[in-house]
């Protein structure tokens, strides 16, 4: 099987990026903002992840070798958003599949999942399913969705096919809440689409740590054609957000919650 332009991009710079991911401007810059209750690891435990460790292979987990860096909020409260570290996989050159983490270091918490697919295959969906997905082109355009650790020029072309998909993302712990535990439903999350939504703060604290410009990036993507966004995503933006209610009353994003910028 030959490789898909996707993979063809990431392959040849895999051994870089795993070794920028190791450096600060890559990975292990941002800790999960919460302490969750139990135990901690015993001298047992640490020995049967060890063996784990050198025994067990782990293909679905080896796959997931791109990472991104960007915003959600919940759907139907912009004013609850938060970053979220994207660990992805390409499956084909129309499909990707993300782990999404508060943090990039070894014990970030798993906010959720989000699947990225082409406009082909997103205009192919049911009109009912449309809404539940949300386009990457303000995201990509505004310089806020990034790749760290890799080569700008590897970064741009990566940018270019993902200006034009549209991602589904749900969170399953709202640690952004300060949730010690994975509790409550999963929720519909959106991606931003217009300059001013973000909040600044929230962006410029990524900025820092990961010693990136958004606005440098903004103006590098000037050439970066804007796709027209397809019908049926961003329905929110049309006053149909879609959110599932949580059967215990728990008010996931509401409006009264700080954004969680990260540390």
């Amino acid at each position: 099987m030959q490789p898909t332009p996707l993979q063809t991009i990431f392959s040849p710079l895999l051994p870089l990026a795993l070794v920028a991911l190791l450096a600060a401007c890559g990975g292990s810059n941002t800790a999960s903002g919460v302490d969750s209750p139990g135990a901690g690891k015993s001298a047992k435990t640490a020995t049967l992840e060890t063996g784990a460790a050198a025994l067990q292979d782990k293909p679905p987990i080896e796959a997931l070798n791109a990472y991104l860096d960007g915003f959600h909020f919940y759907s139907g409260n912009m004013q609850a958003q938060m970053e979220a570290h994207h660990y992805c996989s390409v499956l084909n050159e129309e499909l990707i599949q993300c782990v999404i983490y508060d943090g990039n270091v070894k014990d970030a918490r798993i906010m959720g999942v989000e699947y990225i697919v082409s406009e082909r295959l997103f205009k192919s969906l049911p009109a009912q399913e449309k809404p539940l997905w949300h386009s990457h082109v303000h995201e990509v355009k505004s310089g806020q969705l990034i790749a760290p650790g890799i080569p700008q020029a590897a970064e741009h072309e990566l940018m270019k096919k993902l200006v034009g998909t549209y991602g589904k993302t749900f969170h399953t712990w709202h640690t952004d809440m300060q949730k010690e535990l994975p509790t409550g439903v999963p929720q519909l999350m959106m991606g931003f689409t217009a300059d001013g939504q973000a909040d600044a703060g929230m962006v410029a604290q990524r900025d820092k740590r990961f010693g990136v410009n958004s606005a440098e990036k903004k103006k590098n993507r000037e050439d970066i054609p804007a796709p027209a966004i397809a019908e049926g995503a961003d329905s929110w933006q049309n006053g149909k957000a879609v959110q599932i209610a949580d059967p215990s009353g728990a008010a996931h994003g509401s409006a009264h919650e700080a954004p969680r910028a990260g540390k």
